[in-house]
């Protein structure tokens, strides 16, 4: 009895030693990644309520239902966010609505496309996402381009994002090891940030995390400054 607890608590030991990373780990010290190829307004207007969320497209770059499983992973990310309200738009109301499961920013849309997203949504924007590399397995690798566009009489981009992560590159390996350690918050029992180098899932939450994260920041408008009254003949010192 007492050998089994002497090997039970050696095996709680080792067990605890290996819940985070030690602090020379590269996933706490770095170098970390950080994407540069993105551009957008100052700001997001005021006035930007309500986005719809394409699923994402993947055209010739992966299978339907490999994009199909991202979806929800990119909309999980972009809810974090907390920019504006999201609607997603089904793959199959997409069909329904539009002839096609998904639309790619660079290519045409139809005719009706912003009239039915504004009249049916109530929608002030659409959101695109590409997948422009894709690679599952090691070491893995995703592109992505995004396209936020304000509907109005044309698509004015307010932000556009286009990288390349590579889990081979030891920065975003390190990022993605990163965004998993704080997702966990202490509540896994063991280190399994290497799973965000080896899961299409967890690694394109990462991805989705970094890009969303250099959306524009939604517009605050000044407080309203108090009207200073003149004192009363009476309240005069």
């Amino acid at each position: 009895m007492a050998r089994s607890l002497f090997f039970i608590s050696l095996a709680a030991l080792a067990l605890a030693a290996c819940a985070t990373p030690p602090l020379n780990d590269a996933a706490r010290r770095g170098p970390f990644y950080t994407p540069a190829n993105h551009a957008g307004d100052p700001r997001l207007p005021a006035t930007l309520r309500r986005v719809v969320l394409l699923p994402i497209a993947a055209g010739t770059i992966a299978p339907p239902e490999s994009a199909a499983a991202l979806d929800p992973v990119f909309v999980e990310e972009l809810q974090k966010q907390n920019r504006f309200e999201i609607v997603t738009l089904s793959r199959q109301e997409c069909s329904y609505r539009f002839h096609a499961e998904e639309f790619l920013s660079t290519a045409a849309l139809p005719h009706d496309f912003i009239a039915a997203l504004r009249r049916d949504y109530a929608a002030d924007a659409v959101l695109f996402i590409d997948l422009t590399v894709f690679k599952p397995y090691r070491p893995l690798v995703l592109g992505v381009r995004a396209k936020l566009a304000a509907l109005g009489d044309d698509l004015r981009l307010m932000w556009t994002f286009d990288n390349v992560f590579s889990a081979s590159d030891a920065a975003v390996a390190n990022s993605a090891r990163r965004h998993f350690l704080d997702s966990e918050r202490g509540t896994v029992p063991a280190d399994l940030t290497p799973a965000a180098l080896e899961s299409p899932a967890r690694f394109a939450s990462y991805v989705a995390a970094e890009m969303f994260a250099t959306l524009p920041p939604v517009y605050a408008p000044p407080p309203p400054v108090a009207a200073k009254h003149p004192r009363k003949p009476s309240e005069q010192p």
